[in-house]
């Protein structure tokens, strides 16, 4: 059966290739894939995977081997308990890591690239969300033996991300003030949600 984008090689050519995403694997046909929160993307076809952070994380891993690679986009440190989901830090890494391995990519091999975790959420006392997810991030990839070979971590500036899944490469550029407003808006609505379903929420997720 023939791809219908000419962009990605063939399965029967390539069937340890196919790419995959967390919601639609037709997604990573498209160039420069937007990542909202809570997402997952891991591809084994060069696709440029772009998301825009404020105190949210997002992880990079790559297999340098077999150049496969992906990104989440982390909302909150540690695990859902009645709000569970890629939306919080445990999922969203175990999530990435067993799609990567179930695309070819070897998980001894992966190496990581963070960046966010600003404090963007002034509503917020220290340590804000931004620090727990910056130190959740530290302590799961250490925990994992995952050498973190790049970063942009905390601060006080959102940060537009873009990563290649072909070649591991991450750039990253401070995100135009005006937009601060925004992203802290959406962010701390999203929060809101997951504390109306559970009050404890992120309580329990203090590090």
């Amino acid at each position: 059966m023939k791809h219908p984008t000419p962009r990605l090689s063939p399965e029967k050519r390539h069937p340890a290739k196919k790419a995959h995403t967390h919601s639609s694997a037709a997604l990573v046909r498209k160039p420069g894939l937007r990542l909202q929160i809570g997402e997952v993307m891991a591809s084994a076809e060069p696709v440029l995977l772009q998301t825009v952070l404020g105190s949210c994380v997002a992880v990079c891993l790559y297999d340098p081997v077999t150049h496969i690679g992906g990104m989440n986009h982390i909302l909150l440190p540690g695990k859902g308990s009645m709000a569970p989901g890629t939306r919080f830090g445990e999922e969203a890494m175990k999530h990435l890591i067993d799609r990567l391995g179930a695309l070819g990519a070897d998980p001894t091999m992966l190496i990581a690239k963070a960046f966010g975790g600003a404090n963007v959420l002034p509503c917020f006392q220290p340590p804000t969300i931004g620090d727990q997810n910056v130190r959740f991030v530290l302590r799961f990839l250490a925990a994992r033996g995952l050498p973190l070979v790049a970063q942009r971590l905390g601060g006080n500036h959102a940060v537009q991300l873009t990563f290649s899944t072909g070649t591991g490469k991450a750039s990253v550029r401070s995100v135009d003030g005006s937009r601060l407003p925004a992203i802290a808006r959406a962010e701390e609505a999203y929060v809101s949600s997951i504390k109306k379903i559970s009050p404890r929420v992120l309580k329990s997720h203090s590090v």
